[in-house]
């Protein structure tokens, strides 16, 4: 019984460091000129969210989450080809990574998680 109530513990923590027990997510999508794309996840406090992506074309690119009126940023970049790394959650928020193509049409292929 011990052992059973330690991995659901550990399974928990897990869970809280990949995003709310999300797995990897696929980015495939093709945006006309300024259009949008957006995948969104909750993050807890503290949890860690690997990503990485890549652009034929330049995008804009943002992670940010909404608190009231008020949008947030914690990663920003523009006119980017691609970008990667690891997301650190500072609060529980729902965070959503979102690619805005520029002047021309852009490919965008990626994941989120793990």
């Amino acid at each position: 019984m011990k052992r059973l109530a330690l991995a659901a513990l550990l399974l928990a923590c897990a869970g809280a460091v990949f995003g709310a027990g999300k797995s990897e997510v696929a980015v495939s999508v093709t945006l006309e000129a300024r259009k949008v794309h957006e995948e969104c996840r909750q993050v807890e406090a503290g949890g860690k969210v690997r990503y990485h992506w890549k652009s034929n074309a330049p995008v804009d690119f943002n992670v940010h989450y909404h608190q009231g009126p008020e949008v947030f940023y914690p990663v920003k970049r523009d006119g980017m080809r691609g970008d990667g790394g690891t997301f650190a959650a500072k609060t529980t928020q729902e965070y959503c990574w979102m690619w805005t193509a520029r002047d021309a049409t852009a490919k965008i292929e990626g994941t989120i998680g793990k």
